[in-house]
């Protein structure tokens, strides 16, 4: 679906999963340093939308989902996955529920599986299911932001801003009086900075939450069953996920950016050395420079000098090996 966005001077349009918005509108940092600042919006209208109704709705996702839906409260966001029966995620929601209705978005274009999946596990439960991508678009106001939220409007607030869900019809006009818009590289940039996954992104067929750093925010290790759980239990109590999340700061002086599916390998090693894990998003910072998030085996040593293709990558730990 393709943003209205797209038509303002300097938009130049995202590709891949995020084509249908702007990557950006001219000005990369800044952009970003204006989301940093707390002003601004993204427009994420690219993004999947759906709705549950129903008296049954936060007891029925809570059998569904990773995560502890039973007594979360009106305006209380959080986030939540579906997993198969072996663990892995197929699915990242990120939720409100506004005390009638629970609203979600998830990655571009993955709606209608997670819709098709939810609709198969309704039996007698008193819920309703809608896909509301063709008339809701999800708007993100950074952190710090003092845009007003438009009466009747759902919103999810947390620490990283405050994601909208405003009618498609309203999205010109709202980025007209709040704006001005950034794109989705900034928005990126700083999810990087924050070392935050993205289904889809640092995630293949066969990720389990505990890789990435999900048990505890989309993930509660104190509720009933769901498909997969005994796999999170397995490893949380009685191992280690094999492999594991990481931050990568660059190497500044390299024009190019290690793009996803980039070799990781040892420094010492060179770039014919054994592949310890792959690059999963990289992006420039307008401050850190070029930075990336990168998967990589468990037992790659926390202090090890890294390469990500030909670029030397210094590693933080953001899961514990």
């Amino acid at each position: 679906m393709k943003s209205p966005l797209l038509s303002l001077p300097g938009a130049v349009p995202a590709e891949g999963a995020d084509e249908g918005v702007a990557a950006h509108y001219g000005d990369l940092f800044r952009e970003q340093r204006a989301l940093a600042d707390g002003t601004g919006l993204v427009d994420l209208s690219h993004r999947g939308v759906l709705t549950v109704t129903g008296d049954d709705r936060l007891s029925w996702l809570h059998l569904l989902l990773t995560q502890h839906m039973t007594d979360l409260p009106a305006g209380q966001a959080t986030e939540a996955l579906v997993l198969s029966a072996n663990g892995h995620i197929e699915h990242a929601l990120y939720l409100v529920d506004d005390g009638t209705t629970v609203w979600a978005h998830v990655e571009p274009g993955t709606q209608e599986a997670l819709i098709a999946y939810l609709e198969s596990m309704k039996f007698f439960y008193r819920v309703e299911v809608a896909d509301r991508t063709g008339d809701i678009a999800v708007v993100h106001l950074p952190a710090g932001s003092i845009a007003p939220v438009p009466d009747g409007v759902a919103v999810r607030e947390t620490a990283h801003g405050r994601d909208l869900f405003l009618p498609r019809a309203d999205l010109e006009s709202y980025t007209a009086a709040q704006g001005p818009p950034a794109g989705i590289l900034a928005y990126e940039a700083l999810r990087v900075e924050g070392h935050r996954p993205r289904a889809g992104f640092e995630t293949d067929h066969r990720t389990i939450p505990h890789e990435l750093g999900w048990i505890g925010t989309a993930v509660h290790l104190q509720k009933g069953c769901y498909r997969g759980q005994e796999t999170v239990a397995r490893v949380q109590n009685l191992g280690r996920p094999p492999r594991r999340l990481v931050f990568l700061h660059l190497d500044g002086s390299e024009v190019h950016l290690p793009g996803p599916g980039t070799p990781v390998t040892l420094a010492s090693d060179g770039t014919e050395g054994r592949k310890l894990g792959v690059v999963t998003t990289s992006a420039r910072h307008h401050e850190l420079g070029p930075i990336a998030l990168a998967v990589v085996k468990r037992n790659v040593p926390v202090d090890a000098e890294l390469l990500a293709g030909g670029t030397a990558a210094a590693q933080e730990t953001v899961v514990e090996p």
